[in-house]
């Protein structure tokens, strides 16, 4: 089976041979550069399975890095920041980035972050449900609610009619939702569903994605329940 392929953009010579060894001895094959153009270079040279990038490096800036290579595929993204409370979290998120590592992290957990992201990514046609609340139509695979239809088999998604492009993390929000119109789903609950996380995380990711998801496929779509969470409505 061939080796996972990890992009890794970081300035710091230190932090990114270290950190290169760390996921060599994990198994990973990695493409580590000192900045943004070199690792645009990189992406579009090597195709990695998935990036990391630091938010602050030279030439081009780890966001602005992280839309180009979203402009051009869906591979998951994650953005390291060295700041937990930083706009620039958010900034990354809203940039297309799929999850966040504060630095300085712990080699364990980064890698344990890299591998949930990637069963994720590999099973993004999760569970869609069967049956369900009333509201919703179901046809084979295809889940309707509105204007917008869900086809669970083809992982596909349209809205009046005309396509959807989700990222793999998009579409696995959405399929919770989905799963179950018009309940409410909490932060924590999604973090742990779509987002893998065995422990507590932020909940800014959520955040992000679901508005992001709604610019997709319509702001009034999923209602935001304070206090508790979110909803798709049936």
């Amino acid at each position: 089976m061939a080796e996972t392929h990890v992009l890794f953009v970081e300035d710091d010579d230190v932090i990114r041979e270290a950190t290169q060894l760390a996921l060599e001895r994990d198994g990973f094959a990695v493409t580590a550069v000192p900045d943004g153009l070199l690792g645009l270079e990189a992406f579009r040279a090597d195709r990695p399975d998935i990036a990391l990038l630091d938010v602050m490096v030279p030439g081009l800036d780890g966001v602005s890095l992280c839309r180009r290579i979203r402009d051009e595929s869906t591979v998951p993204v994650i953005m390291l920041s060295a700041r937990a409370d930083s706009i620039d979290v958010v900034l990354g998120l809203e940039a297309g980035a799929d999850d966040y590592v504060t630095k300085p992290f712990d080699g364990a957990v980064l890698v344990a972050r890299i591998r949930a992201v990637l069963r994720r990514f590999g099973h993004a046609s999760g569970p869609a449900g069967d049956g369900g609340p009333a509201g919703r139509q179901e046809q084979g695979g295809a889940l309707t609610f509105g204007d917008l239809e869900v086809d669970t088999d083809g992982m596909e998604v349209r809205r009046a009619g005309k396509p959807v492009s989700l990222t793999p993390t998009e579409m696995r929000l959405l399929l919770e939702f989905s799963s179950a119109p018009g309940t409410v789903l909490s932060r924590d609950k999604l973090l742990d569903r779509v987002w893998d996380y065995g422990w507590g995380g932020d909940t800014r990711v959520v955040d992000v994605h679901v508005q992001r998801l709604r610019t997709k496929i319509g702001q009034d779509r999923i209602e935001t329940v304070r206090g508790f969470g979110y909803k798709l409505k049936a």
